[in-house]
């Protein structure tokens, strides 16, 4: 079992028999009363966020989840094919359980699935990958009124924002947390 001292960033407890993730904890204690820790938890199936209180005292379960190292393979309709990295044994995973993480995938990308009672629920992206950009404006001279980005599309059908410079057939790296430009490549 876990307390309130264990609620730390990145801790991950069983709370209302769901699996969550604590992505912010800030320590408190008020006047004579004991210690509360405010906390943010992500919901590590569906990724609702939620803000909870807890008093000294509260105890929490350890989910049973587990993480396996994969390769993406392909996509056939709306699953995605994986490889297990020990095993070698190919599955696929159903749309939902991938979610908006798709449009980041391209073939041979490495990711982590992660599992909750044997059951996959979720999948960790690299932090940064590279795509080739497939749709690009062209840049006119003087185009520099709206801040000097324009939208590109890569190869997995994302859009993104970036530089004028950029151009049709060039790799440019995305950030996957938050799906912005880093670099061409």
């Amino acid at each position: 079992m876990l307390n309130i001292t264990d609620l730390k960033v990145g801790a991950k407890i069983e709370y209302k028999d769901e699996p969550y993730e604590v992505i912010k904890s800030q320590h408190s204690k008020i006047g004579r009363g004991g210690a509360v820790v405010r906390t943010k938890l992500k919901n590590i199936l569906n990724g609702n966020v939620l803000e909870e209180n807890f008093k000294d005292g509260d105890k929490f379960g350890e989910p049973s989840l587990d993480s396996k190292k994969c390769l993406y393979l392909y996509q056939e309709g709306s699953n995605y094919c994986f490889m297990d990295n020990e095993t070698y044994d190919q599955f696929s995973l159903a749309k939902n359980v991938v979610g908006n993480k798709g449009m980041y995938l391209i073939e041979d990308t490495k990711v982590d699935i992660l599992y909750y009672n044997d059951q996959p629920v979720n999948i960790a992206l690299p932090i940064k990958i590279d795509f080739k950009v497939v749709k690009a404006p062209p840049s006119v001279k003087g185009n520099t009124a709206d801040g000097g980005t324009k939208e590109v599309e890569l190869e997995t059908g994302l859009k993104v924002n970036t530089p004028l410079f950029v151009k049709e057939g060039d790799t440019i790296r995305i950030d996957t947390r938050d799906g912005k430009y880093v670099e061409r490549v």
